[in-house]
């Protein structure tokens, strides 16, 4: 079944994650700008990011003129090679990470190996197989435009830096003008093989976000 762009407010869209865990896609949202749209993280493979750009083009959206990470794990960032004429934009933390990730001689003897090496590394790296049927044209792409705390873009789009045990580089979108806080997985556990038996969710940070919004932080 062919899945499309959904409305979420103003100029805010968005594409929904698989619905099969076991198929790790996160969503992704594009923000319409008649210079060219801001689509936040990349899909979790160049294939993902193709059906993103076609269910953009049956919308009508504009072309993406910028690519913004959220954070730099891979089922956000491993599509990024797929968008053309996009300035990527990410944390500088994650820019770090995403350039010793890019010296990996990634395939599929490679995830092969580190499972056999960690087997805690599973769930992850067969879910990045399975989106991964080729690996002919495949790179990571690191931030072009990286930021330490918050950006805003030129189209008002606001990046700000939260942190948090899920990645070290977790970033929240806002779209002020159709009052939308992306929040990408800064609220989520570290990733399955960091986790320990008590870590969950980052409550904290949710009702600090919620906190802010309230006051007009986000609108």
């Amino acid at each position: 079944m062919r899945v499309s762009l959904r409305h979420l407010a103003g100029r805010v869209w968005w594409y929904p994650h698989d619905e099969d865990h076991d198929n790790v896609q996160g969503g992704v949202a594009v923000i319409a700008d008649d210079a060219g749209s801001v689509v936040v993280d990349a899909g979790n493979s160049p294939r993902a990011a193709r059906r993103v750009q076609a269910a953009m083009e049956a919308a009508g959206l504009p072309p993406a003129r910028h690519l913004v990470y959220t954070h730099h794990h891979w089922d956000h960032v491993w599509g990024a090679c797929a968008w053309p004429d996009v300035e990527v934009v990410g944390h500088r933390a994650g820019a770090r990470i995403l350039a010793a990730e890019v010296r990996r001689p990634w395939s599929h003897q490679y995830l092969r190996g580190e499972v056999e090496a960690n087997p805690r590394l599973g769930p992850s790296f067969r879910a990045r197989a399975w989106a991964m049927p080729s690996w002919e044209g495949f790179a990571i792409i690191p931030p072009q435009i990286e930021f330490d705390d918050a950006l805003t873009l030129p189209c008002g789009v606001e990046l700000r830096h939260v942190g948090g045990r899920h990645a070290e580089d977790s970033t929240v979108v806002a779209v002020p003008d159709s009052g939308v806080l992306l929040l990408g997985d800064c609220f989520y556990p570290p990733p399955f093989h960091l986790r320990e038996p008590d870590d969950g969710y980052a409550v904290d940070l949710i009702e600090r976000l919620l906190d802010e919004a309230e006051l007009g932080r986000y609108e």
